[in-house]
């Protein structure tokens, strides 16, 4: 028996044969121990770069502007959304510790054209370019600055984050570094908000989202554009395939299984690889078992921690200060509710309350749209070198994630260049899109990782509980969309 066949059929520590890993599709796992789990201050970094885009997403835009639409009646959704995203990312994070390969090639491994149909589901929901939109328009009302700034700011924007990530030697290094101060710019603003901005009121208005209020949901749900919410459940956490590119991300910073893979370097400053991601597995024996237990116990630890609560706390604090600033029933129409609760912060907490509230805008929408630069890169990136490209000496992984990303700029600039330039409206667009995607991939990793990993490190009781109720909830509110469009049509 060789060594892949060795790892398809290894048993658990019950003495049952493990499920296959499947190589019908892609090359043979092939055989290696589990490196030892690091201690959680060395595992902190995947998890910051998706609370980055998480925030920039559904916590400083949409669910702050449904709070001006309804109060905060709708902060259990909010909080279901983030809570079930964080079992999501768990599954995505499962997949990638035990064998080191992301969650979309094991997909590939499942039935090949998911490769060919991730990739559309990363790039159609994600290239609108609402985030680097948003942040510049933010930068104008912060310094005054005329609106016909908002597109050649947010071009050059662009520009500059694709030689950021073009000159970086390890690129996820070079993001996990501007994302780490990115998000602390974001606590600290968030931090001041709780012990400056809030009001009695404030809070008392959560707690009554979160009890009194809670018969007021079907009521609030229906003051609301179908897209909107969608998007904003989508939105509630990171969405869509970013929560994909927690896999990539734990593969480059060296977690679990992803220590023997290869990274993601600059062709320019740092050393390249033609090896293709294709994984590993490891034998389930005591030792091995051992050192996995402690990969999922801090792995778990910084999701829940990083993603989860942080995010959680985002979401309420934003939707309160728009709920406090701004009041309910607000007609400002697109981004200009961001722009109106600036004005109110100078009007009622001091002349410096709105800037600093739109710089920290401008920091959250820009660390997002890093975040969606690098991700579609990573995920495009991996696709094609695992699934077409595993023998291209010239199209190395990095290469390929460096054209994807400079193509990714040049169409957003197009984008803007053609006058489509409302932020509200591409973040609807983009979310609404990523609900669907969710759906899909909720599916996907119940058959991946209760299908093909072994039993017993795979999905099983409250987290295969939680992955199902994903696909009720992600899938209900998609089905109510496309019959909702639907319908309109005629």
């Amino acid at each position: 028996m060789n060594m892949a066949d060795s790892a398809a059929s290894s048993s658990t520590s019950s003495g049952q044969a493990a499920p296959e890993i499947r190589s019908s599709h892609l090359p043979p796992v092939t055989y290696r121990d589990l490196p030892e789990p690091l201690p959680m201050k060395k595992v902190i970094g995947p998890s910051v770069l998706l609370l980055a885009g998480s925030i920039g997403s559904g916590e400083f835009v949409l669910w702050p502007y449904i709070s001006t639409q309804t109060g905060l009646a709708l902060v259990w959704l909010a909080t279901i959304g983030i809570l079930t995203q964080y079992f999501l990312n768990m599954e995505i994070t499962r997949y990638t510790l035990a064998t080191g390969e992301t969650a979309v090639t094991g997909f590939t491994r499942l039935w090949k054209p998911w490769g060919a149909l991730f990739i559309i589901m990363a790039v159609v929901p994600w290239m609108w370019p609402g985030w680097a939109t948003g942040s510049s328009t933010a930068l104008t009302y912060a310094f005054g600055l005329s609106p016909e700034a908002v597109v050649p700011i947010t071009i050059a924007s662009l520009v500059i984050i694709g030689i950021i990530l073009t000159v970086s030697p390890v690129v996820y290094r070079t993001v996990e570094k501007i994302q780490f101060l990115l998000v602390a710019l974001i606590v600290l603003f968030m931090l001041y908000m709780i012990f400056g901005l809030l009001k009695g009121e404030s809070w008392s208005a959560l707690v009554a989202g979160f009890t009194t209020e809670i018969p007021k949901i079907p009521e609030s749900i229906g003051k609301l554009p179908t897209a909107l919410l969608l998007g904003a459940i989508a939105f509630a956490g990171a969405g869509g395939v970013m929560n994909l590119a927690q896999s990539n991300w734990v593969r480059d910073k060296g977690l679990g299984m992803g220590a023997h893979l290869p990274k993601i370097v600059s062709p320019i400053t740092g050393q390249e690889t033609t090896q293709a991601s294709i994984g590993f597995f490891f034998p389930q024996d005591e030792a091995n078992m051992r050192r996995w237990r402690g990969w999922w116990r801090v792995a778990d630890r910084e999701q829940f921690v990083t993603f989860f609560v942080l995010g959680l706390i985002a979401i309420m604090l934003f939707m309160m200060l728009a709920y406090t600033y701004v009041g309910v029933g607000s007609t400002a129409q697109n981004f200009d509710f961001v722009r109106l609760l600036g004005e109110n912060l100078i009007a009622q907490a001091g002349g410096w309350v709105g800037p600093a509230f739109w710089f920290t805008g401008v920091v959250v929408l820009l660390s997002t749209n890093l975040t969606v630069l690098d991700m579609i890169g990573r995920i495009v990136a991996d696709i094609v070198k695992a699934n077409w490209l595993r023998d291209s000496q010239a199209w190395t992984e990095s290469r390929l994630y460096f054209l994807v990303v400079w193509l990714m700029v040049i169409f957003g600039s197009v984008i803007l260049l053609s006058g489509v330039n409302q932020p509200l409206v591409l973040l609807v667009i983009a979310s609404a899109l990523n609900g669907l995607v969710m759906f899909v991939y909720s599916v996907l990793l119940i058959l991946l990782n209760r299908g093909m990993l072994p039993r017993n490190i795979g999905l099983g009781g409250v987290r295969y509980a939680a992955v199902l109720w994903a696909v009720l909830f992600y899938g209900g509110f998609s089905i109510y969309l496309v019959v909702n469009q639907f319908g309109k049509l005629f």
